[in-house]
């Protein structure tokens, strides 16, 4: 089984993504890690990236998870604002996705409460602005409690069909 957590940066898709491969016992993946060098100095410097930036580094996590696939699956916490980067990421028909979303102002207040991360809380705005919401998988209010996330998530990846 893969399963792709998707949002934009400070939604919490480390801790939900963690979450699920704990329970499914399957590798965990946070796309942050396999940024290139030159994207984590441009979005250090607070330039937001850009699609050519992204194009290598989402082929890099597509690899991964073709190679999981084999071994019975992975959980991959990504961004994946666009569609384009979605469709780059689904390298088989049953991915299982999983999208956060919530309030601007609490996404902003848990950016500013990060420690040590490359992505700025003043890059948020052009997130939210290029984010094209799916109209497919399971959508996470994260104004919940990340225990209620989580069970949402189980129930879902549990009763899904393979075929949907």
């Amino acid at each position: 089984m893969l399963i792709i957590v998707t949002g934009v940066s400070g939604t919490g898709k480390t801790t939900i993504g963690s979450g699920i491969a704990d329970k499914f016992e399957l590798p965990f993946f946070d796309a942050d890690n396999f940024h290139p060098k030159e994207n984590i100095e441009k979005m250090s410097l607070g330039f937001p990236l850009n699609d050519e930036d992204r194009m290598p580094w989402l082929q890099a996590l597509a690899d991964i998870l073709v190679a999981h696939e084999k071994t019975g699956g992975a959980v991959l916490a990504c961004s994946a604002l666009k569609e384009s980067y979605r469709q780059m990421l689904k390298v088989q028909d049953d991915v299982r996705w999983i999208h956060l979303k919530g309030e601007r102002d609490l996404i902003w207040e848990r950016m500013l409460a990060r420690k040590n991360h490359y992505m700025k809380a003043t890059m948020l705005d052009s997130q939210v602005a290029t984010w094209e919401e799916p109209d497919y998988g399971l959508k996470l209010n994260i104004a919940q409690s990340v225990e209620e996330m989580l069970s949402e998530a189980f129930k879902y990846l549990e009763v899904l069909p393979k075929d949907e």
